[in-house]
């Protein structure tokens, strides 16, 4: 039928020998459970002097824009002082925003060109998904809400393709990211060829069943050999399966209501914030199931001028961005990046609240990392970022605190040490100066 339902990582299925590992190796956590990194991007700068948090160290003041991340203060930590020095103008004049979505991820300088001759560098999660290619069903996920261009002119001479991609296999070879969440789901949960995958799905649509149909026989019988909390486990994550392919069946039929503009296509929901949310529950159920270990998630290209009807922001972002100082501008900005930043605590809260196959949470042995390519975007400045290291890295990392590093510190720097957390040997990325202690 072409289903194939991946199952969570429960310690009935696995041997317990996995989890007397000493130290962490390729991909793995010190108690054997998988390692996880994500990397999610939000557009355009922020207004820095809201976002910026107040102190150092452990006893910082969260600023105005992170308080909606209030409850998670103990599982992440706010890094300032990094920089992409890659994005700035150099000899290449205007196309900042190109340069900020290019190079967050790459540490590399984009070639300056609207034609096919485009030229980057691999970003950090594909150097990962390389190395990991062999231990799950996928490689990587690259997921976005917006539509994927890897041709034309997007931004002062620059293609579209730096701006609407955050992952590179190949300095040529941009790794285009999925938008509509049936297509991800699909992916997630179907087998076989794609149209095998295709079919099995326009059965079930027929005869209006859930996946989760076709599933339940073998489901019963793995039920029944399971331990008391593999059991409530995997009750909640059937749960959760079937929740997720209700908001899309929702998302679905909404999609085909008139829509000003441009027709929503199908699978993807009108509300913004609830396709945000069901990209970020795709990305758990990834996790968990362990179909992949490194993701990245474009929530919105730099130079996106999307408006935020839902929190009385009905001016274009990227408009607002170039705020000059306007009062009313950065108010408005603010409201914006504190829409972000609520996004961001939902997802922190599905992977704190989804056990890990050693009993701790997916989002204690994780790397989330938050951030944007542009810190000021009136100056399109690509000093003093905003970024956001999420998660403790399966025990490495010391969340619950406000790292002040020195100005202009590589944001490569940062990748170096997740790359090594994953257990890889890696002395440099990009545009590397060392190894941030974080």
């Amino acid at each position: 039928m072409g289903v194939c339902l991946a199952l969570p990582a429960l310690e009935s299925l696995v041997p317990r020998r996995v989890f007397a590992a000493a130290q962490p190796s390729l991909g793995v956590t010190g108690s054997g459970a998988p390692l996880r990194m994500a990397f999610c991007y939000v557009p355009n700068g922020v207004n820095v002097d809201r976002w910026m948090p107040e102190g150092e160290g452990a006893g910082y003041k969260l600023s105005e824009t992170l308080k909606p991340l209030a409850d998670f203060r103990g599982e992440f930590q706010v890094i300032t002082g990094l920089a992409q020095q890659n994005g700035t103008s150099g000899t290449d004049g205007a196309g900042d925003h190109a340069r900020a979505n290019a190079t967050i991820l790459t540490g590399a300088r984009p070639k300056k060109t609207a034609g096919a001759d485009i030229y980057l560098g691999v970003s950090v999660d594909q150097v990962a998904a390389q190395r990991l290619s062999e231990i799950t069903r996928f490689p990587s996920l690259e997921l976005s809400c917006d539509g994927v261009r890897k041709s034309g002119t997007c931004d002062s001479g620059y293609s579209c393709a730096y701006q609407f991609n955050l992952s590179w296999q190949t300095p040529t070879t941009p790794v285009a990211p999925e938008s509509n969440p049936r297509l991800v789901f699909e992916r997630l949960f179907g087998s076989g060829t794609r149209a095998e995958r295709q079919a099995a799905f326009n059965r079930r649509q027929k005869q209006q069943h859930s996946i989760l149909d076709f599933a339940a026989d073998d489901a019963d019988m793995l039920y029944r050999q399971l331990g008391r909390n593999d059991r409530q486990k995997l009750d909640e994550y059937l749960t959760g399966v079937r929740e997720i392919e209700r908001r899309i069946e929702a998302a679905e039929r909404f999609g085909n209501l008139p829509d000003p503009g441009v027709e929503a296509p199908s699978g993807i929901p009108s509300s913004y914030a609830e396709h945000l949310r069901l990209m970020a529950d795709m990305l758990v159920l990834a996790f968990q199931t362990d179909s992949t270990r490194v993701a990245t998630f474009l929530m919105a290209h730099d130079g996106s001028n999307r408006t935020f009807e839902s929190i009385g922001v009905s001016d274009g972002h990227h408009s607002l961005s170039h705020h000059q100082n306007n009062p009313q501008k950065l108010e408005k900005i603010a409201r914006i990046d504190a829409f972000y930043t609520g996004q961001l605590a939902y997802f922190l809260g599905r992977l704190r609240d989804t056990k890990d196959s050693d009993g701790r949470s997916l989002l204690h042995n994780s790397m989330i990392v938050y951030a944007s390519g542009l810190s000021d975007g009136n100056r399109h400045r690509h000093d003093n970022l905003p970024v956001i290291l999420a998660g403790r890295g399966g025990g490495a990392f010391q969340p619950g605190r406000h790292l002040r590093l020195s100005a202009a510190t590589p944001m490569t720097n940062l990748y170096v040490r997740m790359l090594e957390t994953m257990g890889m040997n890696v002395d440099s990325f990009g545009d590397s100066s060392g190894k941030l202690i974080v």
